[in-house]
């Protein structure tokens, strides 16, 4: 029997443990078997798994790989080694070689198979996975090699509990290789991360039953814990009155301090410096005035001779800007916090761009202040550039006029034709077109390793002809000297979108910069909280705007571009003139709400910059730097004019008056 004939056949004894919602005519498609057989690894069917392995392997589908990993990750737990390393031969060098070896170097740890895991783990490309980390250094450490410091950070890095770090933590707890300091600052941040799980694992290490029990009164109700069990007697009762104090002060932080104030003569003063830290982080978090007070206090407790008590990268980095919020500014409380970051942080631009103005405003004038002044901007300049949010104020404090960067050349035929015949990138996009963004991005990004400039422009060049713009876009972000805006920036949808903003008399650039930081250009995007579409819009927001601006709407067209771009850039209208035109003020709105925002301008008028600085979620203050920096750069791209991220912030932001029409906004 021919090869047709016998695929043929084997589809049609195999086609039945398949779903059969599919047209007749495309019953035997491997794209739909492909998709099917993801549906079935959710469904974690083993014989319809096996079935699709099957099928594809005998139609030598391009993304059979795919299938297998499916088919054998499903069933992994009762994996052979055997197994395992045939898959890795199959498919040595593809993402899905390493994926599994990811997975399976997982159920190795869980198997205690030391041996298997020491063989395999040198092969593991991506390295990347934090319990695979914690498992390699145990068997580092059951091999007698040194693994305190490594192991120490893996373990701290840790947010949530996992098997290969507590198994890491308890077997060099056991062994006196981390003693009572490293299980305390373990529990300090959990109960900084309010982890009340977590906590629980680690205070069994304590090798005390009453201090494990006590640690969960300390999260279940901690006001009740001071008032009723408290004590500063020894060093356990004291750490955990310190947690108890912290956990009250995410609560509370005006009550918390009140509880300090009453409680720092009997803890160490170290300790009772974390405490005052922990108040100042959650106060900053809040936005409250007292913040930086608290902050002096705790850096001046923290000064005081005796055993270091170790602050977190969050406390630091709020210390700073809670330094920056106060009124008055307390330059030397940002520089400190900055100088006691771990050096990678230090190195961050917005870490560098506020050491130096911090440096600036406490130089001493003239000539005597020269060389600080000089420092500053020496590290000003380190960071300038047109690239990034920091690096575009960077440039205009030094008062040079910001521009884009030159044009690369463009990639030549043998670099584009490296990038078409590249299998990685071309699997890639199969997923993508088939539905499978999760898999097609990791395969996209595992592929783009090792690549130089020149590569990776073609490969950002393939994306964008193939208008999957989150590609394009990400994969030209990676360059290290040679720069595309064309690239980094595209208009996809441009005289609709130009269309649309000019209609609602809103900036096009503006309106570029936020659908590049929403959706990448993803038309059918969906978010987990359900936003949809090109400005991802809620399907609440979507009805309200378009009866307010009187927009034919039914739910389905949500993800229609033109019916998206309408309702998307109408609404960011009103949101831009419910806050008096602020971009970044509406940015943080469009993100969070426009209830948010406007709690967080009360209080003192601030530099707009400090203000976008302290928006106290993490995701809302990246947003609304990066559609700032995105819509400069659109901004100069259609204009051709020099670009400024401080026209688009302001001077300031403070309150304003209560407007009946805010809270018509949803």
């Amino acid at each position: 029997m021919n090869r047709p004939l016998r695929l043929a056949a084997l589809t049609l004894a195999l086609l039945s443990a398949l779903p059969c919602t599919l047209p007749a005519a495309h019953a035997q498609s491997g794209d739909d078997i492909v998709v099917e057989a993801r549906d079935a690894l959710r469904k974690r069917d083993r014989v319809k798994l096996a079935a699709a392995r099957s099928l594809v392997n005998a139609e030598r589908h391009p993304l059979a790989s795919w299938v297998e990993y499916w088919e054998l990750s499903n069933r992994l737990q009762q994996a052979t080694t055997e197994e395992v390393e045939a898959f890795y031969a199959r498919w040595s060098g593809t993402y899905v070689e390493d994926r599994l070896r990811n997975d399976w170097l997982l159920e190795l740890g869980k198997r205690r198979d030391w041996s298997a895991f020491s063989r395999d783990y040198p092969r593991f490309r991506m390295n990347d996975d934090r319990e695979v980390s914690c498992y390699a250094l145990l068997t580092e450490h059951l091999a007698g090699k040194d693994v305190r410091e490594a192991a120490r950070e893996a373990w701290l890095g840790q947010r949530d509990a996992d098997d290969g770090c507590h198994l890491l933590a308890t077997t060099l707890v056991r062994a006196g290789v981390f003693g009572a300091d490293e299980v305390w600052q373990k529990l300090r941040l959990a109960a900084e991360g309010n982890r009340p799980k977590a906590a629980r694992a680690v205070a069994a290490l304590l090798n005390a039953p009453a201090a494990a029990a006590a640690v969960g009164d300390v999260f279940d109700s901690p006001t009740r814990y001071l008032v009723r069990k408290a004590s500063a007697t020894d060093r356990t009762g004291a750490e955990l009155t310190a947690l108890a104090l912290a956990r009250a002060a995410a609560a509370d932080p005006e009550a918390a301090a009140t509880l300090a104030s009453d409680w720092q003569g009997r803890l160490p003063p170290q300790l009772a410096g974390w405490v005052w830290g922990q108040i100042g982080l959650q106060g900053a978090l809040k936005l409250l005035p007292q913040a930086s007070e608290w902050y002096l206090r705790a850096g001046a407790l923290a000064a005081a001779p005796g055993p270091k008590v170790a602050w977190s990268e969050d406390m630091l980095a709020w210390q700073a800007r809670a330094a920056l919020r106060g009124s008055p500014q307390r330059w030397t409380l940002v520089r400190d916090a900055v100088d006691a970051m771990p050096p990678a942080r230090q190195r961050e631009p917005v870490w560098v761009y506020w050491k130096a103005r911090a440096l600036l405003a406490e130089a001493a004038p003239g000539p005597e202040g020269d060389s600080v002044r000089q420092q500053a901007q020496r590290a000003l300049a380190d960071i300038a550039s047109g690239l990034s949010y920091y690096g575009k104020l960077a440039t205009e404090e030094l008062g040079r006029k910001p521009a884009l960067p030159p044009a690369p050349r463009p990639p030549t035929a043998a670099e584009r034709a490296a990038a078409i015949d590249n299998p990685g990138l071309t699997r890639a996009l199969q997923l993508i077109d088939l539905g499978l963004r999760n898999e097609g991005v990791r395969e996209w990004n595992f592929t783009l390793r090792g690549m130089d400039d020149r590569a990776l422009l073609a490969a950002a060049q393939r994306a964008c002809e193939r208008e999957v713009w989150d590609r394009c876009i990400n994969t030209s972000e990676r360059t290290r000297d040679e720069v595309d805006m064309a690239q980094r920036f595209p208009m996809p949808h441009r005289q609709a979108v130009l269309r649309e903003a000019h209609a609602i008399g809103i900036d096009p650039a503006y309106v570029y910069g936020l659908i590049r930081q929403e959706s990448r250009f993803i038309t059918n995007a969906r978010s987990h909280v359900g936003a949809s579409g090109l400005m991802q819009v809620m399907p609440d927001t979507a009805r309200w705007t378009a009866k307010k601006l009187g927009i034919d709407y039914t739910p389905d067209l949500i993800t229609d571009r033109d019916t998206n771009l309408r309702i998307g850039t109408g609404y960011l209208k009103l949101v831009l003139d419910s806050f008096e035109g602020h971009q970044a003020l509406a940015a943080a709105a469009y993100n969070a709400g426009p209830g948010r925002p406007r709690r967080w301008r009360q209080g003192a008028t601030l530099e707009a910059a400090v203000w976008a600085e302290n928006i106290p979620f993490t995701e809302t203050r990246d947003y609304v730097q990066k559609v700032l920096s995105n819509a400069t750069d659109y901004a100069a791209l259609i204009s051709g004019q020099a670009p400024s991220i401080k026209a688009r912030l302001g001077d300031t932001i403070g309150p304003s008056a209560p407007r009946t029409a805010d809270a018509e906004l949803p």
